[in-house]
């Protein structure tokens, strides 16, 4: 699928602003906080319904307006899909396909795919675990649309579960009573605890086993690239590491295993009034020459590892989808040093539409301006052309 339009109305910092991609790649230049990570975003919120900055749906509508719209046109060889979008301020969404609303968002996911790659993914090195489980997630929803209700429900029943132990830690703090013991309207927590259990499982293995796989299959192409950058002087691993262990050669054991460990920190979780067991608790760890790369990785071979793993979202999307994402880079370059730009402007040539944005066009050869559509945004509005040469 090709992008060939984009139209946001009342979204971050656009009033009313139609976009028309006339080429492969689209370059977006404009100083800081004009809007152009704004409509990057927008795309991301088609393609994953998320967004890396994490942000509540009111923070995407412009003050005083009740809705945000984003709606796009995409191209195929023999087919052309609109997608709309509208945000609202009530925290309620809604989509649509060629006009007919969708209901399950699954069947939204999927027509457009994008990898996205920004200076705030230099922090999933260093950064805390849920960074790194997001990433993964998100990636997942593209390999597999279906993923997206699968963590939606884990999360649905974690929400439940932890207001039921607030509620029985809360209860223990101001009667001071025993937390396993019935409670005075009879009601025993260990019993009650032991339905939201079996949910949690049931949910959170699938969430695991997709989890796994996903690493499973991206980890290698992420190493071939991370070598080829590296000049073959580093070695990338990349474990999942759940909060429930098993045996990755027997993954029908992660429903027993996970039930036998959350049933061993019931008492923990009673006291502490929180669901200590997980999908939620999991880690990804990067590793380089076999050192967590969080704890030794230079800044130049962090950059390495997120540039490899892009490159490997960037491949393994293609594969399974059979067709190239849209790839989306912003203010990414200024952060990578002349040769790592080189490796990634080298290996996107005209494989995938990419939109780009910087502040300036000097990262760019010759070739790269003479074959890109150039756009200048300030203060939320795009204009259709800009010289190279202004």
């Amino acid at each position: 699928m090709y992008l060939k339009n984009l139209h946001l109305r009342q979204f971050r910092n656009y009033q009313d602003q139609k976009v028309e991609f006339t080429a492969a790649k689209t370059i977006l230049v404009g100083n800081n906080a004009q809007g152009k990570s704004n409509l990057l975003e927008a795309v991301e919120l088609l393609a994953t319904l998320r967004s890396h900055r994490m942000g509540r749906v009111t923070d995407f509508i412009q003050a005083g307006k009740e809705i945000a719209q984003i709606n796009a046109t995409l191209e195929g060889e023999n087919s052309t899909s609109d997608l709309a979008l509208t945000l609202r301020r009530n925290g309620r969404r809604s989509v649509a396909i060629n006009g007919e609303s969708v209901r399950r968002q699954m069947d939204f996911l999927g027509v457009l795919n994008a990898v996205q790659f920004s200076s705030l993914d230099l922090d999933l090195v260093r950064g805390a675990p849920d960074g790194r489980r997001n990433w993964l997630d998100t990636l997942l929803i593209q390999l597999e649309p279906v993923y997206a209700d699968i963590l939606q429900q884990y999360n649905q029943v974690l929400r439940q579960r932890n207001a039921f132990l607030k509620t029985v830690e809360t209860s223990r703090r101001n009667l001071s009573i025993n937390s396993a013991a019935p409670s005075r309207d009879g009601i025993n927590p260990i019993s009650t605890l032991a339905i939201w259990d079996a949910q949690l499982v049931t949910t959170g293995t699938k969430v695991i086993r997709r989890r796994h796989r996903a690493i499973q299959r991206l980890a290698p192409i992420a190493a071939a690239w991370h070598a080829s950058i590296s000049s073959s002087t580093e070695i990338l691993q990349i474990n999942y590491v759940p909060s429930v262990p098993f045996d990755s050669t027997h993954p029908e054991d992660i429903s027993p295993a996970f039930l036998t460990k959350i049933q061993q920190r019931t008492a923990a979780e009673l006291y502490r009034g929180t669901t200590l067991v997980g999908p939620h608790r999991d880690e990804v760890e990067l590793m380089i020459n076999q050192t967590p790369a969080r704890l030794y990785g230079s800044q130049g071979q962090q950059r390495t590892l997120v540039l490899a793993l892009k490159l490997a979202e960037l491949q393994l999307i293609s594969e399974v989808v059979q067709a190239p994402p849209l790839l989306l880079l912003d203010d990414v370059l200024a952060e990578l040093d002349p040769f790592r730009q080189d490796q990634l402007l080298n290996a996107i040539q005209d494989r995938f539409q990419t939109l780009i944005t910087t502040t300036h066009l000097s990262s760019f050869d010759a070739q790269w301006l003479n074959s890109s559509q150039i756009l200048l945004v300030k203060s939320g509005a795009i204009e259709e052309r800009y010289s190279s040469n202004d």
